[in-house]
């Protein structure tokens, strides 16, 4: 570990996340997939044009392909051929001559502007054009999209629909992706049951192994889940040698406090190098992050507010890291906030808010309510985080603050 994170205290934020990814090693094996398998995976190449896109001069409209010059001598030109999508016009278009074409049907030679049908009054093979026309109207030059040569898509970059969409345009069959994370997802407590389960005195339903396989499988990843663990040395023990075996990341939730006398710390202690941190973040101050034999180990706190905060804003940005994929971009904006909130200085807090528009137009931000690390429904009515810097006290309703929009993985 760093020298940052065995000072007295809490770990700032900031120092926490640049240790955890000076460790995380991203994954190299790579497969090639067609690209209608392709959709999510990380591309492991760079990936440049091999034509023009679109590959010849079309037509944006439905009319009438001419050279301009023709309209030099009047507004009556021949009507001496077609030109539909798959079938371009063969013969020559002269002076004088106008050829009838589709959308998306390639130019014929001597032609560069189109008029669309709706302008020109048609009697035979008369075609009468009502309205001045300018070079290169309604026509689609050659390469205007996408160029030949051109750099399109880039290593690490995670394919979208619309990426599937281009490569297909340029001809591209196959690429060359990195393979897909393998994360195992641990809890552990004799308190938890699963939905549909009877409750007893003083248990409690799992939720945060939902909460977090749905992110995960935002993010693209195969999930192994492992399901509740009960409080049991060896059968903690046992869950983590199979997790760390099958797995490139292993998370868990809860028993990560600093001095909490239970089996998993003392199991992943006798498994690993495993660092247990407290962060100065609200929610969330208890972590652990570090190296089993096989795999990275990630501790998040077990209350769901907690839990989900931490994966957010810190696991998830190191599983990106390990896919090899481009680092995560979130939006942040300032704003006003009409809400008074209640903060301390020493850790930089993650408020549950509400972004909406005014009456006058303005972005403002209010809080969901109480901001308690158990209440999971303050996540489920908000749309943003209020990140509030760890210096910052309380806010008065009129002051800005710093808002995190939710992205994919929460919303």
């Amino acid at each position: 570990m760093s020298d940052c994170c065995s000072a007295p205290g809490l770990l700032p934020f900031d120092c926490a996340l640049e240790n955890m990814l000076s460790q995380i090693a991203p994954v190299t094996q790579t497969l090639t997939l067609p690209i209608t398998q392709a959709l999510n995976y990380v591309l492991a190449q760079d990936i440049a044009s091999p034509l023009n896109v679109p590959n010849h001069d079309n037509s944006a409209m439905d009319g009438y392909a001419f050279a301009i010059e023709s309209l030099a001598q009047g507004n009556t030109l021949k009507l001496v051929g077609r030109s539909m999508a798959g079938a371009p016009f063969q013969g020559e278009c002269k002076l004088g001559e106008c050829i009838r074409i589709m959308t998306g049907a390639k130019m014929p030679a001597c032609c560069d502007s189109v008029e669309m049908q709706e302008n020109v009054h048609v009697e035979a093979e008369q075609i009468t054009f009502l309205q001045d026309k300018q070079l290169g109207s309604h026509v689609r030059k050659a390469g205007e999209d996408i160029q030949l040569g051109q750099h399109v898509l880039s290593q690490g970059h995670k394919i979208s629909a619309v990426d599937v969409g281009i490569l297909a345009s340029l001809g591209v069959s196959d690429v060359t992706v990195y393979r897909k994370l393998k994360v195992a997802l641990i809890a552990t407590g004799d308190e938890l049951k699963l939905p549909g389960q009877a409750l007893s005195s003083g248990d409690i339903y799992e939720s945060n192994s939902f909460v977090l396989r749905g992110m995960l499988e935002k993010l693209h990843v195969d999930v192994i889940d492992f399901g509740i663990i009960e409080d049991d040395f060896d059968a903690i023990k046992a869950a983590f040698v199979s997790a760390d075996s099958q797995a490139d990341a292993v998370i868990s939730s809860g028993g990560v406090s600093v001095g909490d006398a239970d089996y998993t710390k003392t199991v992943l202690d006798d498994l690993g190098e495993i660092g247990f941190w407290k962060i100065a973040m609200k929610p969330g101050k208890p972590f652990a992050f570090g190296k089993l034999p096989h795999s990275f180990f990630f501790g998040l706190p077990g209350n769901p507010v907690s839990a989900l905060v931490t994966f957010h804003q810190l696991a998830l940005v190191a599983l990106t890291k390990m896919q090899n994929a481009d680092a995560l971009k979130r939006t942040s904006i300032q704003v006003k906030c009409i809400s008074d909130l209640k903060k301390s200085p020493g850790r930089m807090d993650f408020q549950r808010g509400v972004l909406s528009v005014n009456e006058q137009g303005e972005n403002v931000v209010e809080s969901t309510g109480s901001q308690g690390s158990g209440i999971l429904s303050s996540l489920a009515r908000a749309n943003c985080f209020i990140v509030l810097p760890s210096e910052q006290g309380k806010v008065a309703a009129g002051e800005m603050v710093t808002v995190q929009l939710f992205d994919q993985f929460i919303c």
